[in-house]
C-alpha cells in the first residue's frame, strides 16, 4: 500500500518540502532547481510547469528531457536505504533525487554533487 502512494504522490506536493529542507540549512531553491535541472535536463521553465500541474513521480521521470548518465555515479544511505542497491527503475530516480538534496542540506559543495 504505501508503495503505491508514492506513485500517486505529485512532484509538486513533494518539492516544496524539498526546498524547505534546503533553506533550513541555509541553502536556495535556486540550488534545489539546479539540481532537479541537472538530474533530468529540465528547463526551469519546464520544472515549473511539472511543479504547478500536479505531475506524479512516474510521469516526472519518464518524460524528463535528459536524465543525466552521470547519476549512476550518486551512492550512499537515504531513509536507511542504499541508493545504488535499490532495484525499482522509479523509486531509484525518487531516491537519486532524495540523495542530492540531502547533501545540499548537509553543506556539500555544489560541484561534488553535481558530480563534476
Amino acid at each position: 500500500m504505501a508503495k503505491h502512494r508514492i506513485y500517486t504522490m505529485t512532484f509538486g506536493g513533494v518539492y516544496p518540502h524539498y526546498v524547505t529542507k534546503a533553506e533550513k540549512k541555509g541553502r536556495t531553491k535556486a540550488e534545489v532547481d539546479e539540481i532537479i535541472r541537472w538530474l533530468t535536463g529540465y528547463s526551469q521553465r519546464q520544472l515549473g510547469t511539472r511543479v504547478k500541474n500536479g505531475t506524479d513521480f512516474e510521469t516526472f521521470f519518464a518524460e524528463a528531457p535528459a536524465m543525466n548518465p552521470a547519476r549512476e555515479l550518486i551512492k550512499g544511505v537515504v531513509c536507511g536505504v542504499r541508493v545504488e542497491e535499490v532495484e525499482e527503475p522509479l523509486m531509484r530516480e525518487i531516491r537519486y533525487l532524495d540523495k542530492l538534496v540531502d547533501e545540499l542540506a548537509r553543506g556539500k559543495a555544489m560541484e561534488k554533487i553535481l558530480r563534476g
